[in-house]
């Protein structure tokens, strides 16, 4: 048992404290990490059920359709065959989980939040298999891999935290005569419905936050990752959430369409891209004569993020910082730079080094020690991202591209990371988010001008600023819409606790994933007056 387990039975936690990443410049990670990879290639494919309460529903089951998850950088590895939940899955889950929510929430919040902490302990215990399952499902290399898990296992540890402090009444005035109160009760039933780049923290994220306030859930992962979101649900299963108030769809758009339509449930967390939040918006408005409730919608739902350079920039800072940002994990994060908008002054010498910086960039297999982006997930996003590389070939001027590993031509969803200049303004790779390693450069007068630019883009997530002018980094932070703005640093790997997430305008609606505020979206505030007052004499 942990520390931090066994103060959460006895109601006192320590500080909540951020999971330490593993330092791949040590012999031994390295070789422990490749081993971890070895053992999970010989258990391949693994088998991924539709997780009903205590129903187990393989594939081939009463004809149940089959979902194929393979390897993005082999694709003729298959890493998980998965049962494909069907509509009635959805509606036999949601129909359970009332029972399992009552049972969950009637646990006091110190005995969700040890289980909670168990099941941190749980993903702990295998850090390095799960950071494999990741490696081969979802093509992260193995620094993000890590990290991924990493964040899971903060997410559990921080919501289990957060729960406790739900318990607490608000500060309401208390005149003579009056006793006032306020409490936060479960809203009941929440469907997450989580993307695969991510494929353990924001499921799990989503997920922990709904339990931690005392809901049941309904989890429907990316159809690329339903083998990482089994491990999430039986960890948390096997660290004593009821069966029934946590429930496993793997599937299609159906299925989430299902979920977010169904009657029975209370809120959404959901996290992808724009088009598809806005659909998840339009429909949970609707409110069947079979619902009596509006239902809570919580969405992140990316951006077109812009990185500002000012003209006193330190560019030895700048420059791996930017190109992390935008080519980290293929720019498959909706945290990534896709936009720099350097001063006029020093645009031409950033581009030159930019473009040296992408040049040198290691392109490969994402289970290759020593990469810095492998392949992108599939073959829609192949298409798609190359697609884009071909218009802002035509349309601007190519500084820099990556050529790609051996043998990539015969497999793999690769595309060449490339940097982009001198676009039209009118040109879709400046205002679209491409989701891919493409990041476009163009100068600008004065860093008002810039964030003038930011200020026209319909999103607002992540943003970034070079600058050593303290007005300047003022200026910035006064005008800009972004949910996260990240000075002299690069703009993706948010920490829980520390850099609560999520955006602004059509980037997303609803509280910050791993703030003080997010588990406010799974609860429902009420407030009792008493008259304290005698009024004759109690029998």
């Amino acid at each position: 048992m942990s520390a931090a387990h066994a103060h959460a039975r006895s109601g006192a936690l320590p500080p909540f404290a951020n999971e330490r990443h593993l330092e791949l410049r040590r012999g031994d990670v390295r070789e422990a990490l490749l081993a971890a990879g070895g053992s999970l290639l010989e258990r391949l494919p693994l088998s991924v059920p539709v997780m009903v309460g205590e129903q187990h529903l393989a594939a081939g089951a009463d004809g149940r359709e089959e979902l194929v998850s393979p390897d993005p950088g082999k694709p003729r590895r298959e890493v998980a065959r998965a049962a494909m939940a069907s509509g009635r899955d959805v509606d036999a889950a949601v129909r359970l989980a009332p029972g399992g929510h009552a049972e969950w929430a009637a646990r006091s919040p110190q005995q969700r939040a040890e289980t909670l902490i168990a099941a941190a302990c749980l993903l702990r215990e295998r850090r390095l298999e799960l950071a494999a399952l990741a490696v081969y499902e979802c093509a992260k290399p193995w620094l993000e891999a890590d990290a991924d898990v990493c964040e899971a296992i903060d997410f559990l540890e921080y919501y289990a935290r957060r729960g406790l402090e739900l318990e607490r009444d608000g500060a309401l005035a208390q005149p003579p005569g009056e006793r006032n109160s306020m409490r936060y009760v479960a809203r009941g039933v929440v469907g997450v419905i989580a993307p695969w780049n991510f494929p353990f923290a924001i499921p799990t994220g989503m997920s922990a936050g709904a339990l931690a306030a005392g809901n049941a859930v309904v989890l429907k992962p990316a159809e690329q990752s339903p083998a990482c979101a089994q491990e999430i649900v039986s960890a948390l299963r096997s660290a004593g959430v009821p069966a029934a108030a946590l429930a496993l769809l793997a599937g299609d758009g159906r299925a989430g369409e299902a979920l977010v339509r169904h009657p029975g449930v209370h809120a959404i967390a959901f996290t992808g891209s724009c088009e598809v939040g806005l659909q998840i918006v339009r429909a949970a408005a609707e409110t069947p004569p079979a619902q009596r409730h509006l239902k809570r919608v919580v969405a992140e739902m990316g951006g077109k993020n812009c990185v500002i350079v000012d003209s006193d920039a330190d560019l030895d800072q700048a420059v791996p910082a930017i190109v992390r940002s935008a080519y980290g994990y293929a720019g498959q994060k909706c945290s990534a730079a896709a936009r720099v908008l350097a001063h006029e002054a020093i645009a031409a010498q950033l581009i030159e080094r930019l473009a040296g910086a992408v040049r040198a960039l290691r392109v490969g297999q994402a289970d290759e020690l020593g990469i810095d982006l492998g392949p992108l997930i599939d073959a829609d996003a192949q298409g798609r991202v190359q697609a884009y590389i071909e218009a802002g070939s035509e349309e601007g001027r190519v500084r820099a591209q990556v050529a790609l590993p051996a043998g990539a031509s015969q497999g793999g969803f690769f595309v060449r990371p490339t940097l982009l200049s001198d676009l039209p303004a009118g040109s879709r790779l400046l205002r679209e988010e491409v989701f891919g390693p493409v990041l476009t450069v163009e100068a600008v007068r004065d860093v008002a001008s810039a964030c003038d630019v930011v200020d026209g883009l319909r999103f607002g997530l992540t943003g970034g600023l070079f600058s050593r002018n303290p007005a300047t980094i003022g200026e910035v932070r006064a005008r800009t819409p972004v949910g996260n703005l990240y000075v002299n640093r690069e703009i993706t790997g948010a920490m829980v606790g520390r850099q609560p997430f999520g955006g602004n305008r059509l980037s997303g609606t609803g509280g910050k994933a791993g703030g003080p505020d997010y588990l406010l979206e799974f609860s429902e505030p009420r407030v009792v007056c008493e008259n304290t007052t005698r009024h004759g004499v109690v029998v």
